[in-house]
């Protein structure tokens, strides 16, 4: 009897192991890519015609589309210390774009989604801007990144003679890069997904375009001949250029059977810069009224994705707000990682929204503050304060004002007036937000 207890062990040892492998098999990898400064109206799944966009179509498609797709912040830096952290940036400072400066980064007090995904024994990478601090003690990989490949500033030429001095780093090296940037960054990620192809993996794809310099290849441009305004051209081109990229990283994933393996997000870092007082790059954020810098619609509202073959709905537009926080959650859920009450997150998980199993919406309301612009969404109700310049006018601030997006998409027409009860009730809710929020480490 004895002998036969043992042997059942000795058979039963390798079963235990083989299972627990194909468990940490099995957990998902995370791809999460971040294009900079689009218009909300760039894509073809929202509508373009000018600018073919395929392969970001094909994965809308694939997926869940967001049409009330948020960020909380109209600028490149809060809005990617929100996207790692999944809590609102202005908690811990991080209410602006970090100038230069020892001090000036996501601190030191937060953890990011590599943190937490590096320590349940994830592969983890950063290719791409960024724009969280450039200090040492702020590098991606003292920050829960393996490796990175890309640049610590806000911005970057994409042609090697240009970058007047300005490096592309490998780690802490630079990296004498001669290719287009987008280009590059679409090479590094395939070659990222080849190295870790065996074990999960979290990779952050945070491409610069279509953020200035306006730079395109020759290539491009020229298949984009027939639009006439030149900035506008060229944003196609680099449009292009990133959704081809795209396309090669997702094709990587396809060619190494890892789709259904894999959740993938997109989402941009804010609306388009539309309006004077920004530099503009020919974007275009229609059916949105303002521009990148603002805190109407089209500097906060942005095309949003996610997708998760044989686990998400395919072809689905999700109503509902969601906003950039989310993703935080949602992954760790999905890499069945416990989140603990003392991690404080703003965002949610959204995969019982999407799959049906929670009915109910994942956010009543979404708060926004930058400086003194401001804005809630409570149900369709929007209440902002924001940047005269985005009506035209010399650079100020409005009074506040009151909108039904579920009519008024265009914040066209204000309700304040009409309403004032409302205005009260959303002014409330809001003051009681902005008081738990920390000062701004920096200025804007």
């Amino acid at each position: 009897m004895t002998r036969w207890l043992v042997l059942i062990a000795a058979v039963a040892v390798p079963l235990v192991m083989t299972d627990s492998v194909s468990a940490q098999a099995k957990r998902p990898n995370i791809l999460v890519i971040v294009g900079d400064d689009m218009g909300y109206a760039d894509v073809g799944f929202h509508g373009c015609r000018d600018i073919p966009t395929p392969h970001l179509d094909a994965l809308a498609k694939s997926g869940v589309r967001f049409t009330n797709g948020y960020v909380t912040g109209p600028y490149c830096s809060p809005t990617r210390a929100g996207l790692l952290t999944g809590r609102y940036q202005q908690r811990f400072g991080h209410e602006f774009n970090p100038g230069g400066g020892p001090n000036a980064g996501l601190p030191l007090s937060e953890t990011t989604i590599a943190d937490r995904l590096k320590a349940a024994g994830y592969a983890t990478g950063l290719v791409g801007k960024w724009h969280l601090g450039g200090a040492e003690k702020f590098h991606p990989q003292r920050r829960g990144f393996d490796e990175f490949f890309g640049f610590l500033g806000g911005a970057h030429s994409y042609f090697p003679e240009k970058r007047g001095g300005r490096t592309i780093l490998r780690g802490t090296e630079p990296a004498d890069e001669a290719e287009y940037l987008t280009d590059a960054f679409g090479r590094e990620a395939v070659a990222f997904i080849e190295r870790h192809k065996a074990k999960p993996f979290f990779l952050y794809l945070a491409f610069n375009a279509v953020h200035t310099p306006m730079h395109a290849t020759d290539e491009r441009l020229k298949r984009f001949a027939s639009i006439a305004d030149e900035q506008r051209r060229t944003y196609a081109a680099m449009m292009a250029a990133m959704d081809e990229n795209i396309g090669r990283v997702l094709g990587k994933l396809r060619t190494e059977k890892l789709e259904e393996n894999t959740l993938i997000a997109f989402i941009s870092d804010n609306g388009g810069p539309t309006m004077k007082g920004v530099t503009i790059n020919g974007s275009i954020n229609t059916p949105l009224r303002g521009s990148k810098r603002t805190t109407l619609e089209g500097g906060i509202r942005v095309p949003f994705v996610l997708s998760w073959k044989g686990m998400l709905p395919t072809g689905k537009a999700f109503e509902s707000p969601v906003i950039q926080l989310d993703l935080l959650p949602t992954a760790l859920a999905a890499a069945g990682i416990e989140t603990k009450p003392h991690a404080k997150l703003d965002g949610v998980n959204l995969l019982p929204f999407l799959t049906g199993k929670v009915t109910s919406q994942p956010h009543e309301t979404l708060l926004w503050r930058f400086g003194q612009q401001m804005a809630i969404r409570h149900g369709n109700w929007k209440l902002v304060r924001y940047d005269t310049a985005a009506d035209g006018a010399k650079p100020g601030l409005t009074k506040y004002k009151l909108y039904n997006l579920a009519d008024d998409l265009g914040e066209s027409h204000d309700l304040a007036a009409d309403k004032p009860d409302k205005v009260k009730e959303l002014e409330a809710l809001w003051k009681k937000w902005d008081a738990e929020l920390a000062k701004p480490l920096w200025g804007g």
